[in-house]
């Protein structure tokens, strides 16, 4: 992991495309803003593990059908 100290308003460079800047530093948070290309997904890292969480399941889960017998014959009404 590599580990950088910045100040407000300076910026930290991931390749060409994406910068990640610090907007405010108040206690013991800080506010980042990211800017990237639009076809590159950023999100906090709880919602990252949210979205897995949700595909793993959707991924793990059997669909549903209803029972259907087409050769059985059917009762009078």
């Amino acid at each position: 992991m590599l580990i950088l100290s910045r100040r407000v308003n300076e910026k930290i460079m991931i390749g060409e495309d994406i910068s990640v800047s610090i907007i405010e530093v108040r206690g013991d948070q800080v506010r980042l803003g990211v800017d990237a290309p639009k076809n590159v997904k950023v999100f906090r890292q709880e919602v990252f593990d949210a979205i897995k969480a949700e595909n793993k399941a959707a991924a793990e889960s059997r669909a549903v059908f209803p029972e259907l017998d087409f050769g059985a014959e059917r009762e009078p009404l």
